[in-house]
């Protein structure tokens, strides 16, 4: 039964940084709460997999981070949000029509605005 879980946690964790690095392209689609997903599901199925996600140059300092003082600077904050918002803009502008889409694209933009802003807990950069 154990391998059947540990098979299952790494597909989940796999999928969720799929889904992670989707994010970076997609509007709306976060980025943050998948790699921790994917940390949690890789820490308990797969120390090699966690490794490799934690010593990653682009998302394993965001993982460590988090880790260690529960939350993000703020300019990942600002970076993330302005990041965002610029993808959104660009897709409800040039490439989605329908107006009922882009007001879901807008709505969920402004949740995930709020969340980032203010549910997020804002920390002091590691001095290193």
């Amino acid at each position: 039964m154990k391998i059947i879980l540990k098979i299952l946690f790494i597909f989940l964790g796999s999928l969720s940084l799929a889904l992670a690095v989707a994010g970076i392209f997609i509007p709306g689609l976060p980025v943050t709460p998948f790699l921790l997903l994917t940390a949690w599901f890789y820490v308990r199925s797969s120390e090699n997999l966690y490794k490799k996600l934690v010593n990653n140059r682009i998302f394993g300092k965001y993982i460590l981070r988090f880790r260690k003082n529960k939350g993000i600077t703020l300019r990942t904050k600002i970076y993330s949000i302005v990041l965002m918002w610029t993808m959104i803009l660009v897709s409800t502008i040039f490439m989605i029509k329908n107006v009922f889409i882009i007001a879901a694209v807008l709505f969920v933009g402004l949740i995930g605005t709020v969340v980032m802003g203010f549910k997020i807990k804002t920390v002091e950069p590691d001095i290193n």
